[in-house]
């Protein structure tokens, strides 16, 4: 018998726009917090909560963490992931990108975040969240399912 894992979901929005240099992805700074504080990652992202879906959970962290309402949620991909050699808690994200928002994205939360800022995709800040610069990385690819973690890629 084999001992079961934890899987934690959680939901990730990148904000999209066309800049000078290309395409540009709105980032958050992560402030005072415990997991990667000063590392920029997602300017809107988080643990889908018991009863919603991963779009609404997206939704719903655009809104908290953003201000920003009526956002386009295009499907990017899914990662599995995990951070341990035994896998014990695992986590599946749900990425998503988006070119079309009503409102003016704002820091809501200053004491989870530090601020935000455009970037373009080729070229990010750092640090970046290890995990969150393949899943840019792979933004547009076609890629349906992405790992990391993992010695070896998944298939």
């Amino acid at each position: 018998m084999t001992d079961r894992f934890a899987l934690v979901p959680a939901s990730y929005v990148y904000l999209l726009r066309d800049g000078v240099g290309g395409t540009e992805v709105l980032l958050q700074q992560r402030g005072p917090v415990p997991y990667m504080p000063g590392h920029w990652a997602a300017a809107a992202a988080g643990h889908v909560e018991r009863g919603e879906t991963a779009y609404d959970a997206a939704r719903r962290e655009a809104l908290e963490e953003l201000g920003i309402t009526d956002v386009a949620l295009e499907f990017a991909f899914t990662m599995q992931r995990t951070q341990h050699a035994a896998a014990i808690e695992e986590r599946v994200d749900w990425f998503f990108t988006a070119r079309s928002w009503v409102g003016e994205p704002r820091v809501v939360e200053p004491e989870k975040c530090a601020g935000i800022g455009w970037f373009a995709l080729d070229a990010l800040p750092s640090p970046t969240v290890p995990h969150e610069a393949h899943a840019l990385a792979h933004l547009g690819a076609g890629v349906g399912y992405l790992t990391f973690g993992w010695d070896r890629p998944a298939g």
